[in-house]
């Protein structure tokens, strides 16, 4: 798996490494050790799976508040969604900030957004 940091700190980009032949493909969509390699919380306590009936629908910012936050783990397996996370962790240095990334299938993007942080797809 490829990691690569986006200026959210703590939040990051990952893209499965695709071991292809004939048949298609395979890659890790998660790997709990890759994920405390880098410094992310490799306890998922959920999996969540959503879909939309029309094109362009937007699903609500994810906004947990303490003691309940949960790191967030994204990715699309069919069609296309924007995913957006805000900064709103208290006495961050990019706090107000955002960064927002298309994810498909064909580019095997994947985004984390780490406790504290808000994730929304479009």
């Amino acid at each position: 798996m490829e990691f690569t940091e986006t200026k959210l700190k703590g939040a990051f980009l990952v893209r499965a490494n695709r071991h292809a032949d004939h048949r298609g493909y395979f890659g890790r969509g998660f790997c709990r050790d890759e994920f405390a390699t880098h410094g992310l919380n490799p306890n998922m306590a959920q999996l969540n799976i959503g879909f939309s009936h029309k094109l362009g629908t937007l699903r609500g910012l994810h906004f947990q508040r303490a003691p309940h936050e949960e790191a967030k783990f994204i990715r699309c397996t069919r069609g296309a969604l924007f995913d957006v996370i805000v900064d709103l962790r208290v006495g961050s240095p990019t706090r107000g900030q955002w960064v927002g990334a298309e994810l498909t299938p064909e580019n095997g993007l994947m985004m984390y957004c780490p406790e504290g942080g808000r994730s929304r797809s479009r």
